[in-house]
């Protein structure tokens, strides 16, 4: 069963400022393409500050684009090594 989640954990030396601008840049380029209601519907992602870690939700179409928007923007923006990224199945989102 392909993944669902995929989680991102960021590194100390990124300013969570940052990934919040990548966040909202790949919102606004999934709006560009599937529109604000089914953007705002489909492109489900949970930022957790103080673990530095977010999770991105890619059962749709919407969520797997604005996935790999978000991973461009941000090692565009913040470059490869500022964090990390890996697929988790459903069952497992809870120890995510």
């Amino acid at each position: 069963m392909p993944a669902q989640h995929y989680r991102y954990e960021f590194s100390h030396d990124l300013a969570i400022e940052d990934v919040e601008a990548s966040l909202l840049l790949a919102i606004m380029a999934a709006e560009s393409l599937f529109g604000e209601s089914q953007t705002r519907l489909e492109a489900r992602h949970f930022l957790d500050v103080d673990q530095r870690a977010c999770i991105v939700d890619v059962s749709t179409s919407v969520g797997d684009s604005f996935n790999k928007l978000f991973t461009g923007f941000l090692t565009r923006e913040c470059g490869p090594d500022s964090f990390t990224v890996r697929p988790v199945r459903s069952a497992d989102r809870s120890t995510a």
